[in-house]
């Protein structure tokens, strides 16, 4: 029974153990089956990450070869428009050689027909008239558009010689009162066979000294000396650099200048009034300047007279004033000396008086003793100034 019991007890150990190790077995299983699924789980987690990078990266290769190819684009654009600007610049620059060209050659044409003109024009003159030809010939190529094209100029002979030298002619316009432009004009021109031949700048000095003599703003030598030098044949030109707003001119040119220097002028006529105002505005304001430095003089010199006059009397106030504390000094010393003496006459007795004179002072009392109702003198008695050898009299009391 024991051998029994003892075997049942250990199968049932046995059994114990095996349910025991069966549920270990079952919970390690079980965990690493959870391990496994959660390895499972990171592997699926990392393949989806790894996809979606994957995915990034294709999409980031795409996005830049994208991005390349629109550079590219874009480059080979700006390369077909530089091109085409470069095709219409250079198609430009013909046009204007070309343009240039055609303009050199007319203007070769034009220097070529003026040089002739003057040549014939100079063949059928005489030297005399060769200058009152071509001073004619401006006037009238002025005054056949005067009217349309300057209706407030005036173009005149210079006739005032005051100054010892002229010009041949002024022209001046005026717009609303104010001058816009002025300009002083030479003609010269000489025969091809003058021995002595001129040149346009032995003429510069004159005219300038002209134009500033006239006040006028220009000088203008319309000129047909020196027919063969390039310079002056290929237009107007400005000789500034030898003497202020001068320019030399064929006579071709002549309307040209005009009307080149009077654009200018209008396009500053507005600049030319409003400078006209200032200088009125400056005028008034030196006019108002001057009054008021005038009533300044005035105001001062009215000032320094009232002034001197002030002190004077001030000084001799003051000088009065001196004279009257001197006698009211004098007076409050004779004041002291009157109250002293006043004292002393308070203090007077007989017996100073009679000291050293016992006769008087007997004789003093001898006089009083005689006077009916007054009491007898006694040596050293005082002596009051109503206290007299007489008695005062009705007269003396009034008075």
């Amino acid at each position: 029974m024991d051998m029994q019991a003892k075997a049942a007890q250990a199968e049932k150990k046995i059994r114990d153990i095996e349910a025991k190790n069966q549920q270990e077995k079952s919970r390690i299983i079980a965990a690493a089956d959870a391990e496994i699924a959660k390895k499972d789980q990171q592997i699926a987690t990392m393949a989806e990450q790894a996809k979606a990078a994957n995915s990034e990266k294709q999409l980031a290769i795409k996005n830049a070869q994208e991005k390349m190819n629109a550079e590219l684009q874009k480059r080979e654009a700006e390369i077909l428009v530089l091109k085409g600007q470069m095709e219409t610049q250079i198609q430009a620059a013909k046009l204007q050689g070309t343009m240039l060209k055609e303009q050199y050659e007319a203007a070769l044409r034009l220097k070529d027909e003026e040089l002739q003109r003057v040549r014939d024009f100079k063949a059928k003159l005489s030297t005399k008239a060769l200058g009152e030809s071509l001073e004619k010939f401006c006037e009238n190529e002025f005054n056949k558009i005067r009217t349309t094209a300057f209706p407030n100029a005036s173009f005149e002979k210079d006739n005032n010689a005051a100054s010892g030298s002229k010009g041949d002619f002024i022209y001046r316009e005026t717009i609303d009162g104010v001058e816009i432009l002025s300009a002083m004009f030479e003609m010269k021109t000489e025969a091809d066979e003058t021995a002595t031949k001129h040149k346009n700048e032995d003429f510069f000095a004159k005219l300038d000294k002209d134009r500033r003599e006239k006040q006028c703003e220009y000088a203008i030598l319309v000129t047909t000396l020196e027919a063969d030098n390039e310079f002056y044949n290929s237009g107007i030109q400005d000789v500034s650099f030898r003497y202020p707003k001068m320019y030399v001119v064929r006579p071709s040119q002549f309307i040209t200048i005009i009307s080149l220097l009077r654009n200018a002028a209008l396009n500053s006529v507005e600049y030319q009034k409003e400078l006209a105002a200032i200088k009125t505005q400056q005028l008034d304001l030196t006019n108002f300047e001057a009054n008021m430095d005038s009533f300044k003089d005035a105001f001062g010199r009215n000032y320094r007279l009232a002034s001197d006059k002030l002190k004077a009397a001030v000084d001799g106030i003051d000088k009065s004033i001196a004279a009257l504390q001197k006698t009211k000094d004098n007076l409050i010393a004779s004041d002291n000396q009157l109250r002293l003496a006043n004292d002393k006459a308070e203090d007077l007795s007989i017996k100073k008086l009679t000291r050293g004179a016992p006769s008087v002072a007997a004789k003093l009392a001898s006089i009083k003793a005689t006077v009916p109702g007054a009491k007898a003198v006694v040596p050293g008695d005082t002596v009051n100034a109503r206290d007299s050898a007489t008695p005062e009299s009705d007269e003396d009391k009034s008075a």
